[in-house]
């Protein structure tokens, strides 16, 4: 029989045992769990390893900005189902996190039965929703365009921008990622380009789409 190999990402420790307390109940011999706290530490299991049969990612990850971390999940392995996991359990998130390319979500108030039922339709190649997610609101036409831009971003150029973000310099970029200052201007370059903005306070303003609560 197949083993399902899934990537939990949430840098919560007790909630992973919780998941993975879940799905060895739910699925036994059956699966096999890898867990990662971070969005680098994510990225680490990914770039071993693409072909896992699903990632449940935490919705407020370090190194994302809300929902900027499932879009680059879907950009770069668009094979492997997400679904998102998450304290917010607002309509509106549920929403955006199905327009992002989520196949589910799971709030973090849910029973372990809950849990195994949305990750084994998932596994089946279903999607699972809470049932209140059908009446929220969509996305607006500038989040899906700040999605579009961020999906095409490499990792790396995804870790420059959250640096860029954060307000620092070329040169602590290059320090922080052991590159050259020259190769952080290339990227920088690259990303404006793939995002279609001038400045970095655009780029800023760009990234803010992806907060999990849309503005009002």
């Amino acid at each position: 029989m197949a083993v399902y190999e899934i990537l939990i990402a949430d840098d919560h420790p007790l909630f992973r045992s919780a998941l993975q307390q879940a799905l060895t109940l739910g699925l036994g011999q059956d699966v096999r769990l890898v867990e990662a706290a971070s969005i680098a530490e994510l990225e680490a299991c990914l770039a071993q390893k693409a072909d896992w049969d699903l990632v449940l990612l935490d919705l407020n990850m370090p190194g994302a900005h809300g929902f900027s971390g499932l879009v680059l999940l879907r950009g770069q392995f668009p094979q492997i189902p997400v679904v998102m996991i998450s304290a917010q359990e607002d309509a509106a998130v549920v929403a955006r996190s199905r327009e992002f390319g989520a196949s589910g979500f799971i709030p973090k108030s849910s029973s372990l039965e809950t849990i195994q039922q949305a990750v084994r339709q998932v596994l089946d190649g279903d999607a699972w929703w809470p049932q209140q997610s059908e009446q929220a609101a969509g996305v607006s036409a500038e989040a899906k365009a700040a999605s579009a831009g961020l999906a095409s971003l490499t990792p790396q150029q995804f870790r420059v921008l959250t640096m860029v973000c954060e307000g620092l310099l070329n040169k602590q970029i290059a320090y922080e990622l052991s590159v050259s200052e020259a190769t952080v201007k290339a990227h920088v370059t690259a990303i404006f380009r793939k995002l279609g903005v001038r400045t970095r306070t655009q780029a800023a303003l760009l990234l803010q789409q992806m907060e999990s609560i849309p503005a009002n």
